[in-house]
Parts: structure tokens; sequence; C-alpha cells
């Protein structure tokens, strides 16, 4: 999707979406503020998990106009809204304090978010709403996560900073495509693409665990890294026998 695109959809879709997202921002501050008296938080953390939230919402409000042909949001992107809350609460959590409580909290909402990726698409393909924005908004809710979850590695000190990477490679991927443009080209299709996906968000969630500690953890995501480096360069060579 080119940013340059983005534009504010139609009613009565824009009014769908706004309420959806108002609905989602105000559950996630209670969640949030519900975290900070059970957890050591600091005091930004509500606000910070807010904009988090915020800015993935408003980012994608301009690409409904175009890639979503329906009248309203749609149950299937309200559940990906759901796992957009779920994200934004672990992404508040970076640069709070490194207690096992915390990295367990995160691993739990990451558990979640994960169980409810496919939901989203199961729930499209049953009501006959399935669109290319619903696809690519759960695409990047899941890209978010994995780079939230390996700072939050390295952060804990289950892997070192190389862990990032896994976070990194999907957006370093996409820049590649302004000097090959190639690489933007559209994919297939692919189980492997969302299996290794899945891996990767396991695997991370698992590194988080108080109970798993290095070189365990570190292990976990080295192997999770290499299956994703792996279906990125399949993806690229795949690309490149396709281009033009």
């Amino acid at each position: 999707m080119n940013v340059s695109l983005w534009r504010l959809p139609d009613a009565p879709l824009r009014a769908s979406a706004v309420t959806s997202t108002i609905i989602g921002l105000l559950a996630l501050m209670v969640l949030a503020l519900t975290a900070r008296t059970a957890l050591p938080l600091g005091d930004l953390y509500p606000l910070k998990a807010s904009a988090a939230f915020m800015a993935v919402m408003l980012l994608s409000f301009g690409f409904l106009r175009r890639h979503h042909p329906f009248e309203y949001f749609g149950a299937a992107n309200q559940i990906t809204t759901g796992r957009a809350m779920l994200v934004a609460l672990v992404a508040g959590l970076i640069g709070e304090p490194r207690f096992p409580m915390i990295a367990g909290s995160a691993a739990a909402a990451s558990l979640l978010a994960t169980a409810l990726d496919g939901v989203d698409g199961w729930l499209a393909r049953r009501h006959r709403i399935a669109s290319d924005f619903g696809a690519r908004f759960d695409m990047e809710i899941d890209a978010l996560l994995i780079l939230v979850l390996a700072i939050l590695a390295w952060r804990n000190e289950k892997a070192g900073a190389w862990v990032v990477l896994s976070g990194l490679l999907r957006y370093a991927f996409a820049a590649a495509g302004a000097f090959a443009p190639w690489l933007r080209a559209a994919l297939p299709p692919s189980r492997r693409r969302q299996t290794i996906c899945v891996i990767q968000l396991v695997a991370l969630t698992l590194a988080l665990l108080p109970a798993v500690r290095p070189p365990l953890s570190a292990l976990l995501a080295a192997a999770a890294l290499l299956t994703l480096g792996y279906s990125f360069l399949v993806d690229a060579q795949w690309l490149s026998r396709h281009a033009g």
C-alpha cells in the first residue's frame, strides 16, 4: 500500500471504522489502567499503549477507501482491531522495568493475539467480506507484534541485540522495494509464509516466559530468525524470477 494514496474513507465506512476504533481505545485504556494496578508499570504506560494503538489505526484508515470495497468495517476487521489492542498493550511495555511478571504478561498477551490470528480471516470468508485491506491489516499487526516481541526479548536479556532483526526484516524487505521495484510485486498466497509467521510469534513468546532462560531462549529466537530469513529469501527469489 502506497502511503501517498492515504485518504479517509467515505461514510458509512468511515463512521463504522471510527466507532470500532473508539470502542477499542476505551477498552484498551481500561486494560492498561488495570495492568498498572497489578504490575509495576510507569505512569506513562497507558499513554504509550494508547498512542501505539491510535498510530496503527489512523495509518490503516487511509487504505480503507481503496482496498475495502464494503460499506462497513466488518466483524473480521473488528477482530483484527482487538489484536491491535493486544499488540499495543505489549508495545507499551517497551521501556518499562525488566521484571519477570511484566515479561510474563507480555507473553500472555502475545499468546492471545496469536491465538486470534486466523479468526479474522475465517470470519471474512464466512461472511464473504474478505478484502485486500483485511489481509494487509492482519499481516501488518503480525509484523508489528514480531518487532515488539523481539525488542522485549532483547531488553529482557533473553537474546542479544541481533534478535531485533526478526522484527526489522519485514520492514527492510518493504524498504528495499524503493530501490528494486520488482520487490513490490504481489506474492501468491503461501502456507509456508503463514506457518513461519506463527513459528516466529510462538518462539519469541516462549522466549519471553520467565521460566525460559538463556541459552534456551536465545536458541529459540535464533531458530525462528533463521526460518524467517529463509522465508524472505524464498520470496525474494520468486519475485526475481518473475520480474517483468
